[in-house]
């Protein structure tokens, strides 16, 4: 299966979720079907520990399947197995007309990077050769490598124009197997 996958990366407190929350929703007004993919490194629940689903899963199964009529939802507990690589959290979607990803900093996929410097981090793009735009709330420093693009983290529009004309118009479509590291 064909997917375009975008990687979203940027230091805690860089804006990379209020920027999506922008994008996805611009695109899914113009009609496009989007998918996130959100990585933590925190444990996360999803449903509190009274409710059926959450004692069904404590019980032991594997993978509880909540459904409604407004959304469905599948937790399935590792119990101690390695936690699944992005390509395999990727096949597990619905078809999309784009994936965004955020965290997965180390997968090998095209990537957008959000970079702010008053956070005190370095930017990522110099060791990330898998960068191809930083949005950024300074000016393109001058030894920015030529390839990469450089947008405005106060103009959204500005990164979403972007995103429609390079992601979603021109780019091949990236393989989903092919867009991430395998190990």
């Amino acid at each position: 299966m064909m997917n375009k996958v975008l990687g979203v990366v940027g230091w805690s407190g860089s804006g990379k979720t209020t920027l999506l929350e922008y994008l996805v929703a611009q695109l899914a007004a113009s009609g496009l079907r989007v998918n996130i993919v959100k990585h933590s490194h925190h444990d996360v629940l999803l449903e509190p520990a009274h409710k059926d689903s959450a004692r069904l899963r404590h019980a032991g199964a594997a993978e509880v399947l909540l459904a409604s009529p407004f959304r469905s939802a599948i937790v399935r507990e590792l119990r101690g197995a390695p936690e699944p690589g992005l390509a395999e959290q990727l096949a597990r979607l619905s078809p999309a007309d784009l994936t965004l990803v955020e965290g997965y900093k180390w997968e090998a996929l095209p990537k957008l990077e959000v970079f702010r410097p008053s956070l005190g981090h370095a930017p990522l793009y110099p060791q990330d050769g898998h960068i191809v735009a930083v949005a950024a709330d300074v000016a393109c420093p001058d030894d920015a490598p030529p390839t990469l693009v450089w947008l405005d983290l106060n103009s959204p529009a500005q990164v979403l124009a972007w995103l429609q004309l390079q992601i979603l118009e021109k780019s091949p479509q990236v393989h989903v197997q092919a867009a991430v590291n395998q190990g």
